[in-house]
């Protein structure tokens, strides 16, 4: 077997069920989950009815490159949103089975593993498929931590020259996962900058942009400010988006990769062989969802009330803040993250998950530590419940 398997560390949730089976939870109380980011408002009906209309396509094998009319629909959404002047649907973009297993894809095909040192940098704390595409490309991830003092976003400035030299990929994440911390278009100016005179790829996770608060800006996305730096090929960049978070279809496994020609062709070459073409029912269903942005409006303002509420509830007893987007609070804990999880669910049956499971040790530091990840998922009425039984818990504390 591929010894870089041995590299790989157990999924955050593995080391929560752990946490919890040394405790019994309260069964008085129902439980409430907000440790996993699955999105559980109702997903479209029109995209289930798409679903369904194209059901006998089961009969056909679909291609890697997908329908036209899907890389058309994806490239009129990303005009829509990010005002972009030009995307080719044929040369930049690919559909995918969801941005999971299209970032973990996406290294295999990018790093060069014969250099004498690839790394892969990434934030920290991180989405944990990053780390694992990285060790399994055969390259080194390289953590850069995302704290308080600097708005959560890494400091990239900070990074040696060495480092940026031996850099192949580098993973952002906007807006963060847990953080929901967003890159804006001096960040980017930046990282490009950097890109070119290292030569890596910028690979820009972006499935959570369209859950914002009510009346904000939308985030900033790498192709809108490759766009406003007048770099409409995109060059050295690729971003991933997903219908998951966007319209409540998790089970759909459904997004797209788009971006510099020069890296999408290639790695459709690799996918061609990697087996991963997208289900022609579900590219119709996606058609649907990607032509439609009323339900967005709805899911975002579901979200902005869930915000409000149990920031309202939390604030007086817990340092807790509105992230820029996202739908995570990534909040202070008053007691060591583990700790606190564990006793939360054993008192009051709520789940959340500690912030060290999603970030490595660097230097002694886990930007983690002492924090716990909220998804705000449930339905309105059980993160209030949640809420206050946090409330009630940080009170005895």
């Amino acid at each position: 077997m591929n010894p870089d398997l041995s590299k790989l560390q157990p999924y955050p949730f593995e080391k929560l069920a752990r946490l919890k089976s040394a405790v019994t939870p309260n069964e008085a109380l129902p439980h409430i989950a907000l440790s996993i980011g699955e999105p559980r408002h109702p997903s479209p009906a029109f995209v289930q009815q798409a679903l369904t209309d194209h059901i006998a396509c089961l009969e056909n094998y679909p291609t890697t490159k997908g329908l036209p009319q899907l890389s058309e629909s994806i490239a009129g959404w990303l005009k829509r949103r990010f005002t972009l002047q030009q995307i080719d649907p044929v040369t930049q973009i690919i559909p995918v089975n969801g941005t999971r297993e299209a970032l973990f894809a996406f290294a295999q095909a990018a790093v060069d593993r014969s250099a004498a040192n690839p790394l892969v940098l990434s934030p920290n704390p991180f989405y944990q498929i990053y780390e694992g595409a990285a060790y399994l490309a055969g390259a080194t991830p390289y953590f850069l931590p995302c704290l308080a003092e600097n708005g959560f976003k890494p400091d990239y400035a900070a990074v040696p020259a060495s480092v940026w030299d031996d850099c192949q990929l580098l993973f952002i994440c906007t807006p963060g996962n847990p953080t929901g911390a967003t890159l804006n278009i001096g960040d980017f100016e930046m990282l490009l900058e950097l890109a070119d005179k290292h030569q890596f790829i910028l690979a820009s996770d972006e499935c959570y942009s369209e859950i914002y608060v009510d009346g904000k800006e939308a985030p900033m996305g790498l192709l809108q400010a490759c766009a406003q730096l007048g770099r409409h090929d995109y060059k050295r960049c690729v971003v991933f988006h997903s219908l998951s978070k966007r319209s409540n279809l998790p089970g759909l496994r459904s997004g797209f990769i788009a971006g510099d020609a020069s890296l999408i062709q290639p790695f459709l070459l690799y996918r061609t062989y990697h087996g991963c073409a997208m289900p022609l029912q579900t590219q119709y269903a996606s058609i649907a969802a990607w032509n439609d942005e009323a339900h967005v409006v709805q899911n975002r303002a579901d979200y902005t009330q869930k915000f409000r509420q149990v920031i309202d509830i939390l604030s007086p007893v817990m340092a807790v803040e509105q992230s820029d987007a996202g739908f995570y609070l990534w909040v202070e804990t008053p007691v060591d993250d583990e700790t606190f999880a564990q006793q939360l669910f054993a008192r009051q049956n709520v789940t959340v998950l500690p912030g060290s499971y999603l970030s490595r040790n660097v230097n002694d530091i886990n930007p983690g530590s002492n924090r716990v990840r909220m998804a705000l998922v449930a339905s309105v009425e059980e993160c209030t419940e949640a809420a206050l039984r946090i409330r009630r818990f940080v009170e005895s504390l």
